[in-house]
């Protein structure tokens, strides 16, 4: 047998057309009065057939069977194919116009890599062939062409195009076939299964677009022949001939910038070939590539921190629409009997069973005692889905591995799906009206690989960095805060509360607990950790974090211990004790920190950023300051006291120096605000990096400071100013984006307007960004798409051609490797 070496696109010659057709088109019209195909028309029944009750004339199928036939017309005059009009103005410049030999000697074109090519850019005034001169040839998009001031027809360029000898064509490295085969003949016509017209509510039939511009190319054709016979002038056979070239250049695309595109009566452009085949809603990347699945569910998602990160809750409604497959044996058949005699709309019930002789029955209400009583052992059962099983979750766009992963079921009342808040970030979610997929893997293959490699746990650490992903953030942060800070205590209720909800019951009883006591119970016994939290790096709080033999000792647990990518204890947990002890310490430690921001309360105001009068004073002095300077500066620009530097003139060295005072100037505000508001709520959020920073609390307490447009002051707008209210020429501070107040205290109209080309840029930079790395991600994953990583560790191609020795370089996955430094106390424990 054979084995395929290459495949080669090329274009179909008139022959091959004619051989592959059933039918020769004829007639324009598609029905008779009686609603028929018309024989010969473009619905001819040879073509296929798409109405029930037909069969075809050519291979004697019923819809369904039949798949399709293509037709053939014949045109009366030559047209030129519209996605050819380069490649064929690339010949006509390349050959003689008279002998249509290369324009080149025999032995010159032999030595080129890229003849058509090299021959098109080399103009030659005479054939070396022939001597015949050559004449100037302009290109008119899509298909015209002018030699000197003559228009050729499509006939001329057909000729011209026959004269090439096979030779020559091989020579000149022209692909795809015969160069005349560019200039349509005949051409083909698709089959009725690939165009097929629906009957409306009111008994009309309406066609499909492909279906109307081959009826426009039919009438156009026939017109065209019937004007020859009776020897029309020659400019109404022009006129003619130009429009059955609009028809079919409109046929292979709608969308060619020089032709107006062709249209319904309602205004709507038709949808053509090429517009079929490409873009997002094509055939390649709508239905090829990407395409619509069953046993799936979409809906909004909600939080719910009471279930664990690899649950997802899963409401009744969807759960009773998905089915598993269950094959029956003599340890199950008992079980799946009650699903059956639940039916349908009970749940847990079953909605199909698949007799062994491959008849499927649908489980109803009138018929589920029958099909219980003959079930046995070999059928299927395809019942509901309930908690445990394994779905797939999805949220797009699927950036990265963690875009998909498995969770376990968990049936629950309500109309959207529930996730735990940790496992947002992973998929970068939020409850905003997000909606995400569900999938419902449908053979124990699938189910059992899902659990092994696609559970969340498994993914708990980002195979990017190598640190925590799924984690703790907001208000799991500032629980965590709030229950291990030094003054945190609780009554033995209090307590018991906070463990029972947990699950945690084996505890000693005392009268008063510290938070930090009820944290360590969450650790391992043999855990030992030191670290400096975010509160110790921020000077709040003057302890590190101590764990040892599972108590926490000393410090406060904060972002650094559980927050994304800085997440030390999640880290530690996973890495010594692996990932389903990591799952269990995430699912208690978020449970028991929500319960305690909820018992002890925690809430934001507009009072939590007030300075007292001696901070506000001080800030308008820095200001005050830094206005003088700035000043002075801008005297000494003017006056041409300040010196180039390397690389910068005057003033960019002024603009920079400007940058820099603005930048210590909103240093100084920021000390002075961390260093006067109180330990607040808003303060704990920015310490803890719970929420927000220092800067977002001095912008709001203190000022805005300097604008910044790619890097620099604001200087955009009217000629010589940034809006009309200034003086043109103006250089100050106020001119040039410095907002001197601070949101709480609000902005004046121009530090308004400042403020918001600032936000219109970081607006536009994401969307373009989003943009430009969605679209070479697709390019890189279309480019990589046949590279894997072989059992030996190697990544090959499919031709097995090693692209890597070691895959990554390394062979290491950060997701579970360990590094930093050498740790001797825990690798000797």
């Amino acid at each position: 047998m054979n084995t395929i070496k290459s495949v080669e696109f090329g274009f179909m010659s008139p022959k091959i057309i004619k051989e592959m057709s059933s039918i020769k088109i004829e007639h324009a019209e598609l029905y008779d009065p009686d609603g028929y195909p018309i024989d010969g028309g473009l619905t001819d029944l040879h073509l296929g057939v798409v109405d029930p009750g037909l069969r075809c004339r050519t291979c004697g199928g019923t819809i369904g069977q039949c798949l399709g036939h293509f037709g053939y017309l014949e045109l009366i005059k030559p047209v030129v194919h519209p996605l050819y009009g380069k490649k064929i103005y690339m010949i006509l410049r390349s050959i003689c116009r008279k002998c249509s030999k290369p324009l080149a000697h025999d032995d010159d074109v032999k030595q080129m890599k890229n003849a058509l090519n090299e021959i098109y850019k080399k103009k030659k005034a005479t054939c070396p062939h022939c001597g015949e001169k050559q004449k100037e040839l302009e290109f008119q998009k899509p298909t015209s062409y002018r030699e000197g001031k003559v228009e050729l027809t499509s006939e001329e360029v057909r000729q011209r195009l026959e004269k090439m000898t096979d030779e020559d064509v091989k020579l000149m490295k022209i692909d795809g076939g015969r160069p005349e085969w560019f200039v349509l003949t005949i051409l083909p016509v698709p089959p009725v299964t690939v165009r097929p017209s629906i009957t409306l509510e009111t008994g009309e039939r309406s066609e499909d677009d492909l279906t109307h511009k081959l009826v426009d190319v039919v009438r156009i054709n026939e017109r065209l022949r019937k004007n020859l016979e009776i020897g029309a002038p020659d400019f109404i056979i022009a006129d003619i001939w130009e429009l059955l070239q609009y028809h079919i250049s409109t046929l292979m695309s709608n969308e060619i910038s020089t032709l107006p595109p062709a249209r319904h009566r309602s205004g709507r452009a038709l949808k053509t070939l090429m517009q079929r085949l490409s873009k997002k809603e094509g055939r390649f990347r709508g239905n090829l590539s990407g395409k619509r699945v069953n046993f799936s569910a979409r809906t909004v998602i909600s939080p719910d921190p009471r279930i664990s990160i690899n649950e997802v809750g899963v409401p009744m409604d969807i759960a009773k629409e998905l089915t598993l497959q269950i094959i029956l044996t003599k340890n199950n058949i008992n079980e799946m009997k009650k699903y059956v005699l639940n039916g349908p709309k009970i749940h847990p019930g079953a909605n199909y069973i698949l007799r062994s002789d491959g008849v499927r029955k649908k489980i109803t209400d009138d018929n589920k005692k029958d099909i219980s009583e003959e079930l046995d052992i070999g059928y299927i059962v395809e019942r509901h889905l309930m908690d445990n099983d394994i779905t797939l979750m999805n949220r797009q766009p699927s950036l990265h591995r963690m875009s998909m992963m498995a969770h376990r079921a968990k049936i629950m009342p309500y109309q959207t799906l529930r996730i735990n808040l940790a496992v947002t970030i992973p998929y970068n979610a939020d409850f905003d009206g997000d909606e995400m997929n569900m999938h419902v893997p449908q053979t124990e293959e699938a189910q059992t690989e899902a659990e092994m490699l696609m559970l969340v746990e498994k993914h708990i650490r980002s195979p990017r960095y190598g640190s925590p992903i799924i984690s703790g953030k907001h208000d799991h942060v500032t629980g965590a805060y709030l229950l291990t800070k030094k003054d945190t205590k609780f009554s033995r209720k209090e307590a018991a509360e906070l463990l029972f909800a947990i699950g945690i019951e084996d505890f000693e009883l005392k009268e008063e607990y510290t938070g930090r006591e009820i944290f360590s119970m969450l650790l391992p016994k043999d855990l030992n950790l030191e670290f400096k939290s975010s509160v110790y790096s921020s000077g709040v709080d003057d302890e590190m974090v101590v764990i040892k033999n599972g108590i926490l000792k000393k410090g406060v647990i904060d972002d650094d211990a559980l927050g994304e990518k800085s997440g030390k204890l999640i880290d530690v947990m996973e890495k010594k004790y692996g990932s389903e002890a990591a799952r269990i310490f995430i699912d208690h430690l978020t449970r028991l920190v929500l319960d305690v921001v909820t018992k002890k309360g925690f809430s934001i105001s507009v009072s939590d950023t007030n300075l007292t009068e001696k901070a506000k004073k001080r800030i308008e002095k820095a200001t005050e300051e830094y206005q003088e300077n700035t000043d002075k500066l801008i005297k000494d620009f003017h006056a041409g006291r300040i010196e180039s530097t390397a690389g910068m003139t005057k003033k960019m060295v002024f603009e920079n120096r400007i940058l820099q005072m603005g930048g210590m100037s909103s240093n100084t505000a920021g000390e002075i605000v961390k260093a006067d508001l109180p330990l607040n709520s808003s303060v704990v959020m920015a310490v803890t990096g719970a929420r927000g920073s220092f800067v977002n609390l001095t912008q709001m307490c203190a000022f805005i400071g300097q604008e910044a447009l790619e890097g620099e002051r604001i200087h955009r707008g009217y000629t010589g100013r940034t809006t009309s209210h200034f003086k043109r020429g103006d250089i100050g501070l106020k001119a040039c984006g410095y907002v001197s107040h601070g949101y709480k205290k609000g902005l004046d109209p121009f530090e308004f307007f400042f403020d918001a080309m600032n936000s219109r840029e970081n607006l536009m930079d994401k969307s373009l960004h989003t943009r430009h790395s969605g679209y070479m991600e697709r390019r890189l994953v279309n480019a990589l798409q046949d590279l894997r990583v072989e059992y030996d560790g190697t990544v090959r191609d499919s031709k097995n051609h090693i692209i890597q020795f070691v895959a990554g370089e390394d062979g290491v996955d950060p997701a579970k490797s360990d590094s930093g430094e050498v740790n001797i106390e825990r690798v000797l424990e």
